[in-house]
C-alpha cells in the first residue's frame, strides 16, 4: 500500500482534490441521472465535477508555481506567470510560499476554496463551493500546527456544514446540507487521527443519504436518493482514501434505492432512473415543477457585505433555491427565477457582477429528453467548438456556426466546461479550437472524454483566436470530416500569430529585460519587443510579421487599445506591403491590448 498521510498538510489537499475529481468523474452520470430536486434538469453530476474541477486546477496551480521556481530559479517570465496564478488562487498574499519554497496548507486550502468558488455550477456546486470554503477558514486559521490533524478536521467539517446551511436562504432537509450536518455530527464524536474522522464523516453521511428519501416526497416517487448529497459522499470517500489509502466500499444505500427504483419504474410520475444499473432518465421532463421558476440565473459578483446582504433579500423576492457563497469582496450568487434579468440587475446594484449564467429549465439539453412526449433534438452532422478570449470574439465566432466557451483574463475554462460545450453543439462530429498553447492539454483530456461518450472529436492545436478564425474561415460542413480538419489545421498553421500587451512585473524574457508598464510584443508566444508606446510597437511586430510574407493581417482589438491604433495600422500595412488586406475585428474584454494574425 503506498504511503498516506496522517496529517493535513498541502499534498493532502492535493491528492484529496484528484481523488475527489476522479470519483465524481466516475459517478457523473449517475448523479445526473437521479437529479430530481429542486429541478429536474439532470445536471447535478456534471455541475459538482466541474465545480471540484475547479478547486483542483486551482491546487495545481500553487504546486506549479512552486515547481517552476524550484527549476527556473526567480526572475524568469515563466516563473513569474506561475508565482501570479499561484498568489491569485491564495488570494494575492506575497507569502503563498513557504522559505522551503513549498505551499503550506493554508496556501493550499484557499485555493481549493477560491477555485471552487469561482468555478462553482448549479444548486449542489455552490453549496459544495462553500463547503470547501468552510473547511479552509478552519485549515488556514494562523495557528496551522493546531488544525493539522484529527481534531482540526472534525473542526473543519463542522464549520463547513454550518457555513453552507447559512449560506441557503431557506434550508431543506433531505438534501446535501442534511448529508453535510451528518457527516459533521459524525466527525464530532470520532477520536484520532484525519484517516480515523474522515472515515467517520464518510459513514455518517452514507447513512444520511439512505434516508433522504424520506424526508423528501420527490426523492421517495422517483425511488432514489438526493443527487447533491450522492456527490458530497464521494467527495468524503475520496477524503478517506486520501488518509488511508482504501477505497470506501460501495454505498449501502444503493441496494435499498435500487429496490424503490424497480418498484416505482411503472408509476405514472416517474419517468425512470438510473441508481445500480437501472439508466432510463428520471429527468427526463425538461420543464420545471408546475409552479416553479423557468430560470436558474448563476454569476460572480463583486460587492462589500453590506451590499450582498441587500441582495439576498432582494433575491430571495424574486425567486427560489437562493445560495450565496464566497466573502471578502467576491461571491458566487446562484437563484431560481422567473424574472432572470431582474435576477442581474440586482446584482449590478450590489456590485459587479460578471461570468453571467442564464439556463431555462424548459429547454432540453444532454441531460434532458425534452418536455414528455416531444422527441429528442436531431444532433447535427458537424459542428466547432471554440475557445474565446472575449465577448467580441464570442460573437464573431457564434456569427460563423461555432459553439463558443468564453476564457476570461486569468480564468482559462477547465476540460469539463469544454465538454459541456461538446455536449451543447450537440453534433456527431465535432472540431475542437482551444485558441491557446496552454490549453493543449485541457483540450486533449475534452476531446478523449467526448470519444467516449461516441462523438467523433478533431483536435485541432490552435495557439490563438487569429489562427481560429484562419480555421473557421476555412470550415465546410458538405465536405468529408478528415478533408475539413486538414483544410481547417493547415489554414490555422498558416498563420502567424501576436499580441501585444503591458508588462505587470519585471521579467526576463527573449527580448530582455521589461519593467512593469513596458509595452510587449509577443510573436509565436515568444517577447519580441519591449517598447514604450502602444502603438509603435505594434507596427514594430507587424513589420517583423510581414517581413516573412503574408496575404491577410487580422487585427483583434481590446477594450482597452489606444483610440486609432486600427486605422494607424491599416494605412501601414497599405503603404508598406502591397496587396495585402486587413481585417479589424473588436474582441472585447480579452486580456491582451491587441491580437495580431498573419495569413
Amino acid at each position: 500500500m503506498p504511503q498516506v498521510p496522517q496529517t493535513l498538510d498541502a499534498l493532502a489537499v492535493r491528492t484529496w482534490c484528484g481523488l475527489a475529481l476522479e470519483a465524481l468523474g466516475r459517478a457523473r452520470e449517475e448523479i445526473d441521472a437521479i437529479n430530481v430536486y429542486p429541478v429536474a434538469d439532470g445536471d447535478t453530476g456534471t455541475n459538482l465535477y466541474l465545480t471540484v474541477e475547479s478547486a483542483a486546477t486551482a491546487v495545481e496551480a500553487v504546486f506549479a508555481g512552486y515547481e517552476t521556481a524550484a527549476a527556473a530559479g526567480q526572475g524568469s517570465a515563466a516563473t513569474a506567470d506561475h508565482l501570479s496564478a499561484a498568489l491569485a488562487a491564495t488570494g494575492g498574499r506575497d507569502n503563498a510560499f513557504t522559505e522551503a519554497g513549498r505551499p503550506t496548507l493554508a496556501d493550499a486550502v484557499r485555493a481549493m476554496a477560491h477555485g471552487a468558488l469561482i468555478g462553482a455550477r448549479g444548486n449542489s456546486g455552490t453549496i459544495l463551493a462553500q463547503l470547501l470554503r468552510g473547511m479552509a477558514q478552519v485549515l488556514a486559521d494562523d495557528s496551522e500546527a493546531a488544525h493539522a490533524d484529527g481534531q482540526g478536521l472534525r473542526l473543519a467539517l463542522r464549520h463547513a456544514a454550518d457555513s453552507a446551511r447559512q449560506a441557503v436562504a431557506h434550508p431543506v432537509e433531505g438534501t446535501v446540507l442534511t448529508v453535510a450536518s451528518a457527516a459533521a455530527d459524525a466527525a464530532t464524536g470520532a477520536e484520532g487521527d484525519c484517516g480515523t474522522v474522515a472515515r467517520a464523516a464518510y459513514e455518517g453521511a452514507r447513512a444520511a443519504l439512505a434516508a433522504t428519501p424520506g424526508q423528501l416526497a420527490v426523492l421517495e416517487r422517483a425511488g432514489v436518493v438526493d443527487a447533491g448529497g450522492r456527490g458530497l459522499v464521494a467527495v468524503l470517500a475520496a477524503l478517506v482514501e486520501t488518509f488511508t489509502g482504501e477505497t470506501p466500499g460501495v454505498l449501502s444505500a444503493q441496494v435499498e434505492v435500487h429496490a424503490r427504483v424497480e418498484k416505482t419504474l411503472s408509476m405514472s410520475d416517474v419517468i425512470g432512473a438510473g441508481i445500480g444499473g437501472v439508466h432510463a432518465d428520471v429527468c427526463g421532463e425538461g420543464p420545471p415543477e408546475e409552479g416553479g421558476p423557468a430560470f436558474e440565473v448563476i454569476y460572480l459578483l463583486e460587492a462589500d457585505d453590506a451590499a450582498v446582504a441587500r441582495l439576498r433579500d432582494r433575491l430571495d423576492s424574486l425567486g427560489d433555491s437562493l445560495v450565496v457563497v464566497g466573502g471578502d469582496g467576491l461571491w458566487n450568487v446562484h437563484v431560481h427565477a422567473d424574472d432572470a434579468g431582474a435576477a442581474v440587475e440586482a446584482g449590478v446594484e450590489a456590485g459587479r457582477p460578471y461570468r453571467i449564467r442564464i439556463t431555462h429549465f424548459g429547454l432540453g439539453d444532454v441531460h434532458t429528453g425534452g418536455a414528455a412526449g416531444r422527441p429528442p433534438r436531431e444532433r447535427a452532422q458537424r459542428a466547432v467548438v471554440a475557445v474565446v478570449p472575449g465577448e467580441g470574439l464570442a460573437g464573431l465566432y457564434t456569427e460563423a456556426g461555432a459553439t463558443t466557451v468564453l476564457a476570461r483574463p486569468g480564468e482559462p475554462p477547465a476540460s469539463g466546461e469544454l465538454v459541456e460545450a461538446v455536449r451543447r453543439a450537440h453534433a456527431r462530429e465535432v472540431v475542437l479550437l482551444p485558441n491557446d498553447a496552454e490549453l493543449r492539454h485541457t483540450a486533449a483530456a475534452a476531446a478523449e472524454q467526448a470519444r467516449t461518450e461516441g462523438v467523433r472529436v478533431a483536435l485541432i492545436p490552435t495557439r490563438s483566436a487569429v489562427q481560429g478564425i484562419a480555421a473557421l474561415a476555412v470550415h465546410e460542413p458538405e465536405r468529408r470530416f478528415d478533408e475539413d480538419v486538414v483544410a481547417m489545421t493547415s489554414a490555422a498553421g498558416a498563420t502567424r500569430y501576436a499580441e501585444v500587451a503591458v508588462a505587470e512585473r519585471q521579467s526576463w524574457t527573449m527580448a530582455g529585460i521589461c519593467q512593469a508598464g513596458d509595452v510587449l510584443g509577443l510573436i509565436d508566444g515568444d517577447v519580441a519587443v519591449i517598447g514604450s508606446d502602444i502603438t509603435l510597437t505594434a507596427e514594430t511586430v507587424l513589420d517583423r510579421m510581414l517581413s516573412a510574407g503574408g496575404e491577410m493581417v487580422t487585427l483583434v482589438l481590446g477594450d482597452e487599445a489606444p483610440d486609432g491604433i486600427a486605422e494607424r495600422l491599416e494605412a501601414r500595412v497599405r503603404e508598406s506591403w502591397l496587396a495585402v488586406d486587413t481585417m479589424v475585428y473588436r474582441g472585447g474584454r480579452q486580456g491582451a491590448l491587441l491580437l495580431i494574425g498573419v495569413e
